[in-house]
């Protein structure tokens, strides 16, 4: 048990040290433009079978790069606090989103995704784990393959993309369809919608499918989130979820 820990007190260390090379950036460059920004999450996850749960989420961002730490806990005892890295490198006409995260228990993952084109572009994605003990906290399957577009133009104000998540690894036919809508209602707020459609089996082999809904709304730097959604994880169970955050 003692390994686990060490690698991921290492992926802590190597965390708050990206972050203070993130600061030391944005004081050379950024400072017009206010340094690393911040976003603090905590969010509650209320489970049809009882087993409910905090979620407590804090990420910095300095330009092209992010860092964060969450902490998980549910009724059960299930407790995995977790540590990530994102860079998101511009080329113009292709747009990389490139993470690796590190978790108590010994979990280990990595994800590449790309938006290639323009106004409208393809979405292909790219993801994998070590396969340790993990509360899917992205609600998709970790080992698997992204596929589908977006727009910018086809709704003024407002972006849209339909994309699909699907396991390419584990032979579990899990597959979740996402619509998604982000929607600028004024200068201060904006809109998400996220819509989505999932069916794969479970861990106990049982063919599972469900629908959810999540909305977000922002105005200035506070936001609220709340979905619902059945068959969360590829579970029998239906999960209610509701966030509260802040950006400073």
């Amino acid at each position: 048990m003692k390994a686990p820990a060490s690698r991921f007190s290492l992926a802590c260390l190597l965390a708050c040290a990206t972050l203070s090379c993130m600061h030391a950036h944005a004081d050379d460059g950024d400072a017009a433009e206010g340094g690393a920004k911040f976003k603090l999450t905590p969010a509650w996850y209320d489970n049809s079978d009882g087993n409910d749960a905090w979620d407590v989420n804090l990420r910095a961002d300095v330009g092209d790069q992010k860092v964060w730490l969450g902490q998980y806990q549910d009724q059960q005892h299930f407790r995995q606090t977790r540590a990530g890295y994102e860079y998101d490198p511009d080329f113009g006409w292709v747009n990389l989103s490139l993470s690796a995260q590190a978790a108590t228990r010994g979990f280990l993952g990595g994800s590449a995704q790309a938006n290639v084109g323009g106004d409208t572009y393809a979405i292909v994605g790219f993801g994998r784990t070590n396969l340790k003990p993990y509360y899917n906290l992205n609600f998709d399957p970790n080992d698997a393959i992204t596929l589908g577009f977006g727009s910018n133009v086809l709704l003024p104000h407002g972006e849209m993309s339909l994309y699909q998540v699907r396991d390419d690894r584990l032979h579990t036919q899990q597959r979740v369809t996402h619509a998604l809508l982000k929607y600028h209602l004024s200068e201060l707020s904006r809109l998400t919608v996220d819509a989505n459609y999932k069916h794969g089996l479970a861990d106990d082999r049982a063919m599972v499918h469900g629908y959810g809904l999540a909305l977000e709304y922002d105005y200035r730097q506070v936001f609220c989130k709340l979905a619902r959604e059945r068959a969360v994880n590829f579970t029998h169970v239906q999960q209610t979820r509701v966030a509260l955050g802040l950006r400073f």
